[in-house]
């Protein structure tokens, strides 16, 4: 095969030896070592493998320093120089064959065709695809992105929605529930106060239907003072005509001789003249109240024991007075207290 690389320095206008004149060339180790200092080689720049421009470099070098080399009395060595075709450069500086590009080629096939099939990349037939249909296939595969992006976003908003809604729902129940209690406790508490108000409704009535019985039962116990009578004057009223300053009784005013009663069962611990209260009498009752009975006109028991009712005396004018008139007083533990007020106690009408 004829080299086409340029003849190194320094050996242009040198003939090529005949193989006549040479015999046959064998170079060896020593033969082919490269000059230092003297030769430079080109760089190659084609299709050579780097492996073919170190050989024919050797060669020439070989030829330049010390011409034409006889080596018969060395062993022939063969050389074969490799086709173009079969050396490729793979751009390392190391020579790659053309059945490792070959079999290069083959995987690379294989691979885009598994690709292919599992959908990374679309099956091509022919490296040379038609540029339409490339463009096709972009296409295609930006609608389906497209696709699946809108897919995904309306997932999503349905995801959202659905999320609110049951958020929503959620709310919804919290409040009915809320005011469902609220509802209860209403009516409870209404209840409850309509309970309340009817126990205390009750117990007015009881309260009042036992004070009724107990002034029943006292209503036998106790009576009033005298009969077809007028209240003048009421306990406390002031007045310089009583000497303590205000009236310590309730005058109970009627005709002269009209019975005076006992109002309840007692004895007699008192009876006869009391200056400014005339003719008195003094009834001391079971529980030691004092019932005083002035201004009489007459006495008719004057000690002993009577019973609720019975008369001991007669309405009368006697002592400080202005007309007839009983002037009845109640006394516990010594101090005077509101005849009205204590004779109504005792479930008399007054």
């Amino acid at each position: 095969m004829a080299s086409n690389l340029p003849a190194p320095e320094g050996i242009e206008n040198q003939e090529p030896p005949t193989a006549g004149a040479w015999g046959e060339w064998n170079p060896t180790e020593d033969s082919v070592r490269s000059v230092r200092g003297k030769h430079r080689v080109a760089k190659q720049r084609g299709g050579l493998a780097r492996s073919s421009t170190v050989l024919g470099v050797g060669v020439i070098a070989a030829v330049g320093a010390g011409g034409i080399a006889t080596a018969q009395d060395r062993p022939q060595v063969a050389i074969s120089m490799p086709s173009l075709p079969d050396l490729v450069p793979d751009g390392s500086g190391v020579g790659i064959t053309g059945d490792t590009v070959r079999q290069a080629e083959a995987g690379s096939e294989q691979a885009a065709g598994a690709a292919a099939k599992a959908g990374i990349i679309p099956q091509q037939s022919d490296r040379r695809a038609d540029p339409g249909e490339v463009l096709r296939n972009r296409i295609l595969q930006q609608a389906d992105s497209q696709q699946a992006a809108a897919a995904a976003q309306a997932q999503a908003e349905a995801e959202r929605v659905a999320r609110e809604t049951a958020t929503q729902e959620a709310k919804d129940k919290l409040e009915a529930a809320r005011k469902a209690a609220e509802e209860a406790k209403a009516a409870a508490e209404a209840k409850a106060a309509e309970e309340a108000k009817a126990a205390e409704e009750a117990a007015a009535a009881a309260a009042a239907k036992a004070e009724q019985e107990r002034l029943a039962k006292l209503a036998g116990s106790y009576s009033l003072p005298t009969s077809a009578y007028t209240l003048t004057s009421h306990y406390g009223v002031a007045g310089s005509m009583w000497s303590s300053g205000y009236h310590t009784g309730l005058d109970f005013a009627a005709p002269t001789g009209t019975p005076a009663k006992a109002v309840a069962a007692g004895k007699i611990t008192s009876a006869g003249w009391s200056g400014a209260y005339g003719y008195r009498i003094v009834l001391e009752l079971e529980d030691g109240t004092e019932v005083w009975y002035c201004h009489l006109s007459s006495m008719s028991v004057t000690s002993g024991t009577v019973s609720p009712g019975e008369t001991i005396g007669r309405v009368g004018a006697t002592g400080n007075v202005t007309g007839p008139h009983l002037h009845l007083e109640v006394r516990k533990g010594g101090s005077t207290v509101d005849p009205l007020a204590w004779l109504t106690s005792k479930g008399l009408n007054v």
